[in-house]
């Protein structure tokens, strides 16, 4: 199946000047994975401290 082009050229050119205006380009931070990896290790550690806590205070353990 081939690409049919839907736009007149004027309005392609104008979508084109819209795209690369960076109307719409944030800048980010860059992704930290190993901070995200001991948030989440230190969440599922208070997790399991509570847990544990709870289970010790109504006899479970």
């Amino acid at each position: 199946m081939s690409q049919v082009n839907r736009l007149s050229p004027e309005d392609q050119q104008r979508v084109d000047r819209y795209l690369s205006s960076g109307v719409n380009q944030t800048e980010r931070k860059p992704f930290r994975i190993w901070r995200l990896f001991a948030f989440i290790w230190a969440l599922l550690g208070v997790m399991g401290g509570v847990s544990y806590w709870l289970a010790l205070r109504h006899g479970v353990i």
